[in-house]
């Protein structure tokens, strides 16, 4: 029986990790639930992996519940905060947290996050056979390895040399100066796919491609049945003398007349709800409100504007009143206590599912880095930053640089699936695009230019929400600033 499983999905070239056997063969109908669990990815795999059958068989527990297309509309806020994703890993760190900053901590960090984008990586079919560091290196010849960069820099003649290392081996890799590939960013800590041969010393590898998870070709939702919207509004920044209030009045006086009318249903607000306390020198300056509690005591009465039947979100950023450190947890309960009970608090990063949509709701932060690290990506641009994250299927590879990042048991700020919706802030930008299907938004700001994007020449697209119809997934943007 093992045998004929493995030889008939072989012939429709799908091979089988020695893990997903063992449990297809606890199955009543080993190759019926096999042919049901690839028929309801995305994407055929080349590898049918444990992780694969698992997701599938949660699923099929939860349909005997609720069908796909009749899912509830939000989970609450407690089930945010214990929420598990499909492979067991938290949506959100909140209440999750386990790093103390010792070295464990680290190694448990990146350990976490070179096995998750090892996985992603072997489902790509330029991949395939991909060995580790030191078995390459026995073999010779055209390999293929899948490694963390360790270091990435331009040599004096040019080349582009890159450290590599896995699990137990490290090695060096160069892109030279005439390759097509002389252009690529490569960056710190971030886990890639590279082919190409081994020098007869087996102490370097001459690179002819590099390869990237990515996400697959074609994700575009189905349409279903609601005609509900969902608008996410980020970077409120509350409390400063530069927030704007007259556009956020004109704004919520939509929000209870045509928004309702409309099927506004969700209000998510990607961070920097408030302008914070000693976030940068001199900020006390440009404070209307010097107290935080007070910030959140404002920014709490103006929601409790918002009609009964919309549900809102609230996310924080690197202005809030939580640690710095991403990932970052929901606000604490002195905070969340000023608030109705009706306003949901979730982490950031954090996974949503809103009507059988998946959101995954990002403040943003780590933008600076990649801005200053890839070449071609600007902050007037933000939309293709989210693009390289997509790629690159992490929000934040690079440790040590703008970007706090905590040392967690597992990685939160890999993107291990894939959204239908992809949403951040903090950059004071407003936009919207596609990428392979993945509805990717840029959500404004609430806040006029400060004396800070004056000085650095950043004129900020404020007053602006950005609404997605969650039966066909159409994108629009309100303007507010007229």
């Amino acid at each position: 029986m093992r045998a004929q499983i493995v030889h008939r999905l072989a012939k429709d070239n799908i091979l089988l990790e020695p893990g997903a056997i063992e449990y297809l063969m606890g199955k009543d109908d080993p190759m019926v639930f096999a042919r049901s669990a690839l028929a309801a990815m995305r994407q055929q795999p080349l590898f049918l992996t444990l992780e694969d059958l698992a997701e599938f068989s949660q699923e099929s527990v939860s349909t005997k519940v609720a069908p796909r297309d009749v899912r509830p509309s939000l989970v609450s806020a407690d089930e945010v905060k214990t929420m598990v994703d499909l492979k067991g890993r938290p949506t959100d760190i909140t209440g999750n947290s386990t790093c103390e900053g010792n070295i464990e901590d680290f190694a448990r960090y990146f350990q976490d996050r070179f096995q998750t984008m090892r996985r992603l990586l072997q489902r790509r079919r330029e991949l395939v056979g991909a060995g580790s560091i030191r078995l390459v290196r026995r073999r010779g010849g055209d390999v293929k390895i899948i490694a963390l960069v360790n270091e990435a820099r331009t040599t004096k003649n040019g080349h582009l040399l890159m450290e590599l290392e896995d699990d137990d081996d490290h090695i060096l890799a160069l892109i030279r100066k005439d390759s097509p590939l002389k252009n690529e960013s490569i960056i710190a800590d971030e886990v890639i796919g590279v082919c190409g041969k081994m020098n007869e010393g087996g102490d370097m590898i001459y690179v002819e491609n590099v390869i990237r998870p990515d996400v697959p070709l074609n994700n575009d939702l189905a349409p279903n049945d609601s005609s509900n919207l969902v608008a996410f509004l980020s970077d409120v920044h509350y409390g400063s003398n530069t927030f704007l209030q007259k556009q956020w009045d004109r704004m919520m006086d939509w929000v209870k007349t045509d928004g309702v009318t409309s099927g506004l249903t969700y209000m998510v607000f990607p961070g920097d709800v408030v302008d914070g306390i000693g976030i940068f020198p001199g900020q006390e300056k440009e404070l209307l409100v010097h107290d935080i509690y007070e910030q959140y005591r404002g920014l709490a009465e103006m929601l409790k504007d918002i009609p009964d039947g919309i549900k809102v979100v609230v996310q924080p950023g690197n202005h809030d009143a939580v640690r710095p450190a991403e990932p970052q947890p929901a606000f604490f309960k002195e905070v969340t206590d000023m608030f109705d009970s009706s306003v949901m608090f979730i982490g950031n990063p954090c996974w949503l599912e809103i009507e059988g949509r998946s959101i995954l709701s990002y403040h943003g932060r780590s933008i600076d880095d990649w801005v200053n690290n890839v070449r071609h990506l600007t902050y007037e641009n933000p939309l293709e930053v989210m693009k390289e994250m997509l790629v690159r299927r992490h929000l934040a590879p690079m440790y040590g640089g703008k970007t706090p990042l905590a040392p967690e048991e597992k990685d939160y700020m890999i993107i291990d699936r894939v959204p239908d919706i992809f949403v951040t802030g903090h950059v004071h930008g407003a936009g919207a695009t596609m990428y392979k299907g993945i509805r990717m938004i840029n959500a404004s700001t609430w806040q006029d230019q400060t004396s800070f994007q004056k000085m650095h020449n950043f004129n900020p697209d404020p007053a602006k929400v950005p609404l997605v119809h969650l039966g066909t997934g159409k994108i629009t943007m309100m303007h507010f600033n007229n």
